[in-house]
């Protein structure tokens, strides 16, 4: 019994430790196949990635990744910002100042958010014991660093942003698909017969196909053991009979 129990321990640690992992491996990979990758900061464990979801809101596309991968947090959109905390990434949506159809995806390691980010800044959008696991409780922070959209007024305390070299873009994982950076968002006015059902940005219905079936009238008498034969009525019979009673 108690080695079952500890058995039973065992399993259960081993799940509460892999699924996290495999949620944040789901959300970068999604965020990497969907979208360019624009700039990038940071080495070895303190890494930041800013990608761009060109025509949607912050509100579209936090609603997109959580569709995907559910995060540890959700923010609320605020001053068109908004946080997805997973276990060893925090995912930064900004509305992109110079370009405000579109929202800049940053992705950084919590290494990178604990030696650069604000924690003063942060506790407008995360809960305070998040804010204690995330800077160890006054350990970490002291940086003024507010997101991407505001690196040239709050500037991150290690290196600067940049457009990504081609061993850079190689550091990142390989895709499964062209990555162009081209997401189409159905009209309002669109047919929705065409449209091929609904469904999200990353979902495409595949194409319907129609046929019909012909019957073949050629023939004047058809033979064949496919054709069914014709009712007939079963027979009854009449007996005669009597009951006898034991003595």
């Amino acid at each position: 019994m108690r080695l079952s129990i500890q058995k039973w321990i065992k399993y259960w640690l081993i799940v509460s430790l892999i699924v996290p992992l495999l949620a944040a491996c789901s959300i970068t990979s999604t965020i990497e196949e969907q979208f360019p990758l624009e700039s990038v900061n940071g080495s070895g464990s303190q890494t930041s990635y800013v990608y761009r979801a060109a025509g949607l809101t912050v509100a579209e596309t936090a609603k997109a990744l959580v569709d995907k991968s559910k995060p540890q947090q959700q923010s609320e959109v605020k001053d068109g910002q908004q946080f997805l905390i997973y276990t060893d990434k925090v995912v930064h949506l900004q509305q992109d100042e110079k370009k405000p159809e579109d929202t800049l995806i940053e992705v950084d390691s919590k290494d990178y958010v604990r030696s650069n980010y604000s924690a003063s800044f942060l506790q407008g959008y995360l809960a305070a014991t998040l804010l204690g696991d995330l800077f160890g409780n006054g350990r970490y922070g002291g940086g003024s660093y507010r997101g991407y959209a505001d690196r040239d007024t709050y500037k991150p305390k290690g290196g600067t942003y940049h457009a990504p070299t081609a061993q850079e873009k190689q550091a990142v994982p390989p895709m499964t698909v062209d990555r162009q950076g081209s997401i189409f968002k159905r009209s309002k006015t669109a047919d929705s017969s065409q449209a091929g059902g609904s469904g999200g940005i990353f979902n495409k219905a595949p194409p319907q196909s129609s046929g019909k079936i012909t019957r073949d009238s050629s023939s004047k008498k058809s033979d064949s053991w496919l054709t069914p034969r014709k009712a007939v009525k079963p027979k009854t019979r009449v007996g005669f009979g009597r009951v006898t009673r034991r003595r």
